[in-house]
């Protein structure tokens, strides 16, 4: 199974940018990622009045649309999938990064941003890391804001079974 690890963090911590940087880091250690971002508000990646969603809108239940380089799927769903139910159809990956989930049982990094809000969410059993800008004293490891490289070393270490 792909290991699963979610960053976590209330809106406007910095949880996206943090994505950014992981991303850079394994992609710069040859690390093959799939990225997941979760969003309680419904979204839509369709194009009012271009041919996919065309496709849509006249009632097909899945439209792909493929090219040389990428191909992309807009599947019609009845009830929200589960994060396993979303890492079953991904392949090909040595890790699965998700942005949210933050109430899921993934090993997580959450983002504190001081003055932001005033505690963190997860319970330190929940936590790999924290990436903060304060210290925290309970007992799970913290790094920068910035110090993707040593969270990724804690990525290796926990998650991808490598170790130094």
């Amino acid at each position: 199974m792909i290991p699963i690890l979610s960053v976590v963090g209330k809106s406007n911590v910095g949880k996206t940018t943090l994505v950014e940087k992981l991303l850079q880091e394994l992609k710069a250690r040859n690390y093959r990622v799939a990225t997941v971002k979760h969003d309680v508000h419904g979204f839509n990646i369709d194009i009012p009045g271009k041919d996919t969603w065309r496709h849509g809108e006249a009632g097909a239940d899945v439209v792909i649309i493929s090219s040389p380089t990428k191909m992309a799927m807009i599947k019609k769903v009845d009830k929200e999938m589960t994060l396993d139910e979303i890492a079953g159809a991904i392949e090909g990956v040595d890790l699965i990064m998700t942005e949210g989930y933050k109430r899921g049982n993934k090993p997580k990094i959450e983002v504190f941003r001081q003055g932001v809000y005033d505690d963190i969410l997860c319970s330190k059993e929940e936590l790999i890391a924290l990436a903060t800008d304060v210290e925290f004293y309970i007992g799970v490891p913290c790094y920068g804001l910035d110090d993707a490289k040593g969270l990724v070393d804690r990525i290796e270490e926990t998650l991808l079974n490598k170790t130094k």
